[in-house]
């Protein structure tokens, strides 16, 4: 039987013991300097220079150039520097990703394009900085998802449904009021004058829960406060996409129906304005994230935990 200690160092690699001397090797290298090391290590800077030595002599060969004040790594000391860097980097790499218990690779979102636009994607630069090795696959869609088909860790809804073979995490309400721009409110005496309504052009998702909504969201809105419009003959523009109106009646074309959570920064901004501000109405349907039922993933559980986090 070999004495593993001796056989190693009589061969010239590496031994448990030198491990310290490696790592004050390390120091010194990447500081050119033993004096800097020392103060890194709280070490005296002849303990540096005597660990180098002793080194040195194990390995048989010299790490550095000693001159008056300065010193220089040999050829042989910066090859083995950067081997102590690459190996250090992945020792790294390894521990942080043990650290973060897998929070590491892709995690596929989708949706609603609204959401998306107007909620979530002005707020995920503070998702990456919790969770720098997550990367994020950001997919839109007013599809109802199949999990089972499509690779989507987990999708964000906005309907009054509910899924009895699925997951549910239910996020928030949504409130909606009519909005536009204060000079299209000036051009058709909007404020607090319900009655004018019926000269202006509505701007409305018409797929807001579904793929037909039609005029839902104003329906909803009518009924809350007893008002009677036939919306089918007053001006109209249609989108697919909650935001895409909003922008529209930012841009003076007409009068939008806006959901709360996707307007407010356009609110502050003065960009749009609520002609009839006391009229706001909760909807049935709300914000929701849907997972598989065997989903065990780390990296949904960091997400959902942050978004609701910031719907507080």
């Amino acid at each position: 039987m070999f004495d593993d200690d001796r056989f190693i160092t009589n061969n010239r690699l590496v031994s448990r013991y030198q491990l310290a001397k490696l790592h004050t090797f390390e120091a010194a290298a990447r500081h050119r300097s033993f004096a800097q090391a020392a103060d890194e290590l709280c070490i005296s800077p002849s303990a540096v220079s005597h660990q180098i030595n002793k080194l040195e002599e194990e390995l048989n060969f010299k790490l550095f150039h000693r001159f008056h004040r300065r010193i220089e790594l040999t050829q042989d000391g910066e090859n083995l520097f950067n081997v102590l860097k690459k190996s250090l980097a992945i020792l790294n790499q390894e521990i942080l990703e043990i650290k973060s218990q897998e929070l590491t690779g892709t995690l596929t979102v989708y949706s609603r394009p609204s959401f998306a636009q107007g909620w979530l994607v002005p707020r995920l630069s503070e998702f990456t900085q919790k969770h720098p090795y997550i990367t994020l696959n950001i997919l839109t869609g007013n599809e109802i998802v199949n999990f089972n088909r499509h690779r989507i860790d987990l999708a964000i809804y906005y309907d009054d449904l509910n899924y009895d073979e699925l997951n549910i995490y239910h996020l928030m309400q949504e409130t909606i009021i009519p909005v536009c721009s204060p000079q299209y409110a000036q051009k058709y005496h909007l404020n607090e004058q319900i009655d004018n309504l019926k000269n202006c052009t509505l701007l409305h998702d018409n797929q807001a829960w579904g793929y037909d909504s039609n005029f839902d969201e104003w329906q909803t809105w009518q009924t809350q406060f007893n008002l009677n419009y036939d919306f089918f003959e007053l001006p109209m523009m249609l989108f697919d996409r909650s935001d895409l109106a909003v922008t529209a009646a930012i841009n003076h074309v007409g009068i939008a129906m806006g959901r709360k959570h996707i307007i407010e920064k356009f609110i502050a901004s003065g960009e749009l304005i609520t002609p009839f501000k006391h009229m706001a109405t909760t909807c049935k349907q709300r914000y929701y994230i849907v997972t598989a039922t065997n989903q065990r993933n780390p990296k949904v559980k960091a997400f959902i935990k942050w978004i609701k986090e910031n719907m507080i």
